[in-house]
């Protein structure tokens, strides 16, 4: 009997009316970018060998994993969409830099939705391909990285605070694209595990469906809510029915300060949905371009 994630969500039972989902990287924990630019990145340059245009592949990197509408995107989302980014770009072109050809890692993307390392390792059997070999490696070195770098990071002020005001009224899981391995180990290293009824990560299949099958039907919409710091979140969100709550990047400890002071109470009064909404929304899309800096 192989473990079924998708089913073990749709088994969670309401216990209270509400439900919040919060993502980790980024909303509830200030590790984005350490995780980015100490871990991600330097194992990008290095597995993909992109040294002589280690520059630029840093800037790239960082605009499609932090600085844009496609911050929080999954791992292998993220390399696909950085080499499209790298191989347009003038000052690669201008130095005959070879951008590696991740076609097989498109095609798996495309088909499987738990991207994780369990997933990739089993692909990987399968096909024998250099490029998810490669892939494999790349992904493997990063949780290396992470597992000895990221550790000490409390959460955002107002995180805890905030956590337990809505535990007493709201089921409250973690929706996330971090390996559940990483996520329980931060998560209870800073004890605020206890909030919530379970930890998702990428193993769990996409944020979507961990709310759809967390959440959908067993909720009343306007009782539903998702926490993020990425557009991906949003999206998970709005295909739901649910609400979203935007923490701001580069204005994380005001975002939670002020869920904490209005938002709460808005979300459990009914007056959140709305004028409220669209604008917290509004200035969140105001904090993260589409359009590249290197294209102005």
């Amino acid at each position: 009997m192989t473990h079924d994630p998708h089913q073990e969500l749709k088994d969670i039972k309401p216990t209270k009316s509400f439900f919040v989902g919060i993502d980790s990287d980024g909303c509830a924990f200030d590790t984005m970018e350490i995780k980015h630019k100490e871990c991600f990145c330097p194992n990008f340059i290095r597995y993909w060998e992109l040294q002589n245009i280690s520059k630029y592949a840093r800037e790239t990197w960082d605009f499609v994993n932090l600085y844009s509408q496609t911050r929080g995107c999954n791992r292998f989302h993220a390399v696909i969409e950085t080499m499209r980014l790298l191989a347009e770009r003038k000052e690669v072109k201008a130095r005959d830099a070879k951008i590696p050809d991740v076609t097989p890692l498109k095609e798996w993307v495309k088909k499987e939705t738990k991207l994780g390392n369990p997933a990739l390792e089993r692909y990987a059997k399968e096909v024998n391909n250099p490029i998810i070999d490669q892939a494999l490696a790349w992904t493997k070195a990063v949780n290396k990285s992470i597992g000895e770098m990221v550790y000490g990071l409390p959460p955002f002020p107002w995180v805890r605070e905030s956590l337990a005001k809505l535990y007493e009224h709201a089921d409250v899981i973690v929706v996330s694209q971090t390996p559940g391995e990483a996520l329980n180990r931060e998560w209870a290293e800073h004890g605020i595990d206890m909030y919530v009824k379970i930890i998702c990560g990428q193993e769990y299949g996409t944020k979507a469906e961990h709310i759809q099958y967390a959440a959908k039907g067993k909720y009343a919409e306007n009782k539903m809510l998702m926490i993020g710091d990425a557009p991906g979140d949003m999206n998970a969100a709005k295909s739901n029915g649910a609400l979203f709550y935007p923490i701001n990047p580069g204005h994380e400890e005001e975002s939670w300060e002020r869920f904490y002071k209005e938002g709460i109470e808005r979300f459990l009064q009914g007056s959140f949905a709305g004028a409220y909404e669209n604008k917290l929304i509004e200035e969140f899309n105001a904090c993260l371009p589409v359009t590249p800096p290197w294209l102005h």
